[in-house]
């Protein structure tokens, strides 16, 4: 089972880099709905024994995390004409030499931590800390608000992914309530691109430096 979920952590490590070396934004969008889709398999690897919640939450959290959400970035993208984060405040090979040197910093600091030996077996806490890297990352090294939207969407599958550290404490009890918080948040952050692109008429949050009183 722990070979399984390594596998599927180990592609969602492997997804991170991807994202951190393109600048365009439809593989960017794919790349976060991959991984989403990923992580919604991960409860069903994880459960000795298939429950209608664990399957539930892990259909919900794929169809929302790797179809819902990318259709609206896609969306924005279209509405806002830009495929492409040209300038980021943190260039592409930087920010991939720095998520690969957080992702070897994460394997290593997760074995010094003091786990349960299963724990210790998986790489959940490796992938779960390299994800919240590479979300912030992208929040903080992209331009684009799309390509921010999608950091945050990264670094929320960090959370999660950490969060079923706890399925067997508490069935899928944090697993429901980021996926609340992380549907909520993405229709408050819709709504501010949309205030972004109308108002500047570009997705470029650089902009917002001209705001004055």
């Amino acid at each position: 089972m722990n070979d399984w979920l390594n596998l599927l952590i180990g592609l969602a490590m492997g997804l991170n880099l991807v994202a951190l070396g393109t600048g365009r934004l439809p593989s960017l969008i794919r790349v976060a709905a991959l991984q989403g889709v990923v992580l919604g398999i991960m409860p069903l690897v994880i459960e000795h024994e298939l429950r209608l919640l664990g399957v539930a939450v892990a259909v919900a959290t794929a169809a929302i995390k790797g179809l819902v959400i990318p259709a609206l970035l896609r969306r924005a993208m279209r509405t806002a004409n830009i495929d492409r984060d040209l300038h980021p405040l943190v260039g592409f090979l930087p920010s991939l030499l720095l998520g690969a040197a957080g992702m070897i910093g994460a394997v290593v600091l997760a074995h010094r931590l003091p786990l349960l030996p299963e724990h210790h077996e998986s790489l959940l806490v490796a992938g779960s800390l390299a994800s919240v890297l590479t979300g912030l990352l992208l929040l903080i090294g992209r331009s684009k608000a799309i390509s921010q939207v999608c950091g945050y969407l990264i670094l929320e599958n960090g959370i999660y992914m950490f969060g079923l550290l706890l399925m067997h404490s508490v069935p899928l009890l944090v697993e429901g309530g980021i996926l609340l918080d992380l549907t909520v948040a993405i229709f408050v952050t819709g709504i501010i691109v949309d205030r972004i692109q109308r108002a500047f008429d570009s997705l470029d949050t650089r902009k917002l430096t001209v705001l004055r009183e």
